[in-house]
């Protein structure tokens, strides 16, 4: 990407995307578009095709999506295929029509199936049946998949898709019922510890597996990968390193400081038994991680504390 390209990146506030967005900067980039939800609405068809029309961008990258936790994506099971799909059909189709030269497509790794061999390789996808919790939301970044794939076929268009591993960091989504493990729980454990409580009890058992990435470091590997994969199909973007639930609560508990015990409520669903990806394809395109799991807690939890002041 030319120091000058003109570059959008959809979902700049978001967790991911503001990474994105302070890569590109940190590295030069100055001409960098965005737009907020209130001034874009993607999901309408119009309004996305009047801004790529408009402003023409050279790059995108697709960060902005609906996401949630277990809960979220249960509850909202409507609302989380709808949108994701609505929203990156738009992005795609518009990039295409306006000569995009290149395109990133940010999923999931609930894209693979539930029961699927570990570690997770790329080749597993449509190999089996998904997690029941959030196949609407896995279905719809599959779609996604599938779409730059199809336009790259028919269209030569240069779209490539990426799937991070379960992410946390700065800018996080810190709400009590719709946020992702790692911000959920740094918020149980500081409430708890702000207001006394004896022991914090965590959905499930604790010993399903998880597998988490920095948002910065996801965004340098996209900055890596938009310069130097060009390829069909989709690049992995983890660690490949895991955890138990029990022992992330337990790191997450001692980082915030909380002296109480932990509980696990073995009634309520553990999703997936394990998910960890097979990075391989990643490393073998000259990228690692650089920031391991309980430096970047701390980094998430410092973000958590500045910016909630009134819970501090």
């Amino acid at each position: 990407m030319e120091k000058v390209a003109s570059i959008y990146i959809a979902g700049h506030r978001g967790m991911v995307g503001s990474a994105i967005h302070r890569k590109l900067t940190k590295e030069g980039y100055t001409n960098i578009i965005t737009s907020t939800s209130t001034e874009l609405d993607l999901r309408n068809q119009q309004q996305t095709a009047a801004f790529f029309a408009t402003h023409k961008p050279e790059y995108v990258f697709l960060a902005a999506a609906k996401v949630g936790g277990i809960i979220a994506n249960n509850t909202y099971r409507a609302e989380f295929l709808y949108d994701n799909l609505q929203i990156q059909n738009n992005i795609i189709h518009s990039s295409y029509l306006n000569g995009v030269k290149k395109l990133m497509f940010l999923g999931s790794s609930c894209i693979y199936p539930k029961l699927a061999p570990q570690p997770l390789k790329e080749e597993y996808l449509l190999t089996g049946l998904l997690e029941q919790t959030n196949e609407p939301y896995a279905i719809a970044k599959i779609a996604g998949i599938k779409m730059c794939d199809a336009y790259r076929a028919q269209y030569g268009c240069n779209f490539i898709s990426v799937m991070p591993t379960n992410l946390y960091g700065y800018n996080d989504n810190y709400h009590p019922q719709n946020s992702h493990v790692v911000p959920a729980l740094i918020r149980r454990f500081h409430e708890a510890k702000t207001n006394g409580l004896s022991s914090v009890t965590i959905w499930g058992s604790g010993t399903p597996k998880r597998e988490f990435l920095f948002a910065d470091d996801l965004a340098e590997a996209c900055f890596y990968l938009m310069q130097n994969y060009n390829e069909e199909g989709l690049v992995n973007v983890g660690t490949g390193e895991d955890i138990s639930i029990k022992d992330l609560a337990l790191l997450i508990k001692n980082i915030v400081g909380f002296e109480g015990d932990v509980a696990f409520d073995t009634s309520k669903p553990d999703g997936t038994p394990r998910k960890l990806m097979d990075v391989s394809k990643l490393h073998s395109k000259g990228w690692h991680h650089t920031i391991e799991l309980q430096e970047g807690i701390q980094l998430a939890y410092n973000d958590f504390l500045s910016k909630n002041k009134s819970l501090v």
